[in-house]
């Protein structure tokens, strides 16, 4: 069970989001696990209208500035489908 401690009251405006790497391990300095990353979002461009504003990608995490119509699932779905994604 994930953990949600913001709460959304308007899922549809641009939001700035960070995701962190577990233990700021600097995985992003691969570029296979960046390319994991940048295909997920542009999948969720697709599949679930996310609108990417900006971003940038760090050693150990990334921020992001986005909407989408329902941004917590979308958000829910790129962490789950990254997570999951070996290099």
């Amino acid at each position: 069970m994930g953990r949600n401690r913001y709460k959304i009251y308007e899922p549809t405006h641009p939001h700035f989001i960070t995701c962190t790497v577990l233990n700021w391990i600097p995985i992003f300095t691969n570029q296979e696990s960046v390319n994991i990353i940048i295909d997920s979002l542009k999948y969720l461009q697709k599949s679930d209208n996310l609108t990417i504003h900006a971003y940038v990608i760090l050693e150990n995490h990334l921020h992001l500035i986005a909407k989408s119509n329902d941004i917590t699932q979308s958000m829910a779905r790129f962490k789950a489908h990254t997570a999951r994604t070996s290099l």
